[in-house]
């Protein structure tokens, strides 16, 4: 497929990297991961895996390289904890990580899937073993969240996306204390119409902190006669007032095109909920579901996507 544009990512030729026959126990499908680095500079993945009866549960795996040579933990990392928090009923869904450095510790925002929808969750860990539970912190219907990694005005940023009526879009919210939320922002519309991005989007991985803003890397959701087709775009946001818009692209710029992205649970999909910024500062890892069914991984870069925004934003 030719675009008119150099493509910002490249697929590794590793891909999938992770799928369900890597699982050190039974799982139907593997995909949506958060991704950190730790500071001895491992990758480690916080994968969603779905068990047989069709519910989630994280899971962890680790990489030297970040691409292979996974070390995944024996059981669920993090299973859903029904009894405490009965909006897990369902599974827990699609986290993302973000290293809080006021607290020394990750904020892991995850969709818990209650008999009333999907909904955001907070957990806060220091090693991925052990999980501090904060609960429900946005009512079904709600997902696609990510924390920002430190406080704005003396406020807490989360960003995220409600439904509440035929389109959906991303808002950004306030907390003084990550429990009670508020002063409520629509940060970017779904466009009407024929769009790559009309009707649904959302946040995929976490914001990337530029000199220049947020560089948010969002999915847009294109309804065709034959079905969903998710790709991604992008935006800039202002680093001080990130419910303001600086730029948004108006094409998408990674789209399901091999055949693991285009067939599988879910067909027609590319989902990145996590990325690694490697010593650079300028590679970014992005690590995606592909198909609701694998991991994959793709590499680009923040300065190319920067540059790429200014023509086509």
């Amino acid at each position: 497929m030719t675009n008119n544009h150099p493509e910002l990512f490249q697929r590794n030729r590793h891909n999938p990297i992770l799928t369900a026959a890597d699982w050190p126990y039974p799982i139907n499908s593997v995909f949506n991961a958060a991704a950190t680095l730790m500071p001895d500079g491992t990758t480690l993945l916080l994968c969603r895996a779905e068990d047989r009866r069709g519910h989630s549960h994280l899971c962890v795996a680790r990489s030297v390289n970040g691409f292979d040579g996974w070390q995944i933990d024996p059981q669920p990392t993090m299973p859903a904890d029904i009894e405490r928090y009965p909006e897990e009923l369902w599974g827990i869904e699609d986290p993302r990580i973000t290293f809080v450095p006021e607290l020394n510790k990750y904020a892991v925002v995850y969709t818990a899937y209650s008999k009333d929808g999907p909904g955001v969750a907070l957990a806060m860990t220091e090693d991925f073993h052990t999980y501090e539970r904060i609960g429900l912190i946005m009512p079904p219907e709600d997902k696609d969240a990510a924390l920002l990694p430190y406080r704005i005005g003396g406020y807490w940023a989360l960003i995220h996306r409600p439904v509440g009526g035929p389109r959906a879009h991303m808002w950004i919210s306030y907390s003084p204390d990550l429990r009670h939320w508020g002063s409520h922002k629509l940060m970017l519309e779904a466009r009407r119409g024929a769009w790559w991005d009309a009707n649904k989007i959302g946040l995929s991985p976490p914001p990337i902190e530029t000199p220049r803003g947020w560089l948010i890397i969002y999915h847009g959701v294109r309804m065709t006669a034959a079905g969903a087709i998710y790709r991604l775009g992008l935006a800039l946001f202002d680093l001080h007032t990130p419910e303001r818009l600086l730029k948004r692209g108006d094409q998408w710029i990674f789209g399901p095109e091999e055949r693991y992205e285009q067939r599988g649970d879910v067909g027609n999909v590319v989902f990145p909920c996590g990325y690694t910024i490697q010593p650079d500062g300028d590679t970014l890892n992005l690590y995606y579901g592909a198909a609701d069914t694998s991991i994959a991984l793709a590499t680009g870069s923040i300065n190319n996507m920067l540059a790429w925004l200014d023509e086509n934003g």
